[in-house]
């Protein structure tokens, strides 16, 4: 990184593991102010109660953004069956139970077959999506009626471990644009029942994994450490 205004700033690619809570725009924002980065962007949100690999990229690097932002993705997580919630993870207060007794193994196989390959998914209304160039979370929290346009996505790969039902571990791999909370949902509506998501975590984006991202407290450390370094020079 430099700081000499006459010299082009090439930019890097940076990968973070968000923490639990935070937006992609905290993070962004945190290491613009903390690492001194004239300009950096996000490629591909997470929500605030997921976990994972989220890119980031300075300088001429954003640039770059659009075409992370294309790449596979990889998840894991945790979905609930028998509650909703509005939001469909834990952001929002439970608003409705449901039966789980008649779900057997042959229902979940069938559902999760029906959402593996090209499928139509329509977003969650508690999303970044803009409709009508408004967030659509703005309009959710209003109580505001959204109609939604579905959207083709792909899913190469979907799977679920049911040892511990009503919960339900998954593994999903997937194309851009898909709402792993809309898969939650309309997993829950095809086994006849209802579900939230109560763990996500992004652990890859195209060849980027997770196992190499920083900790973010670490990474502006280490940033910190690297200016202090150039300005003694």
């Amino acid at each position: 990184m430099n700081n000499d205004n006459n010299i082009p700033d090439e930019g890097e690619v940076i990968l973070i593991d968000k923490p639990l809570t935070w937006t992609s725009f905290d993070v962004a924002n945190k290491l613009k102010r903390a690492c001194k980065f004239k300009k950096i962007g996000h490629a591909g949100t997470l929500d605030p109660l997921a976990t994972g690999l989220l890119i980031l990229c300075t300088g001429k690097k954003t640039k770059q953004i659009d075409t992370y932002q294309a790449q596979e993705k990889e998840y894991t997580g945790t979905l609930v069956l028998g509650k909703t919630t509005p939001s469909i993870d834990l952001e929002t207060e439970f608003d409705a139970e449901f039966p789980t007794d008649h779900i057997t193994a042959e229902i979940m196989e069938t559902a999760r077959l029906a959402l593996t390959g090209n499928i139509a998914q329509t977003p969650p209304i508690y999303s970044a999506l803009r409709v009508d160039g408004e967030r659509l979370y703005k309009k959710a929290r209003r109580g505001e009626e959204v109609e939604i346009k579905k959207r083709n996505v792909e899913i190469s790969l979907f799977e679920i471990d049911t040892t511990h039902f009503p919960s339900v571990d998954f593994r999903i791999i997937c194309s851009k644009g898909t709402y792993i909370r809309s898969m939650v949902r309309d997993f829950g509506q095809m086994v006849g029942s209802g579900a939230y998501m109560s763990v996500l975590c992004r652990t890859r984006i195209g060849a980027f994994e997770l196992k190499d991202a920083w900790n973010l407290t670490d990474f502006i450390h280490q940033k910190r450490l690297e200016l202090k370094l150039e300005v003694d020079e």
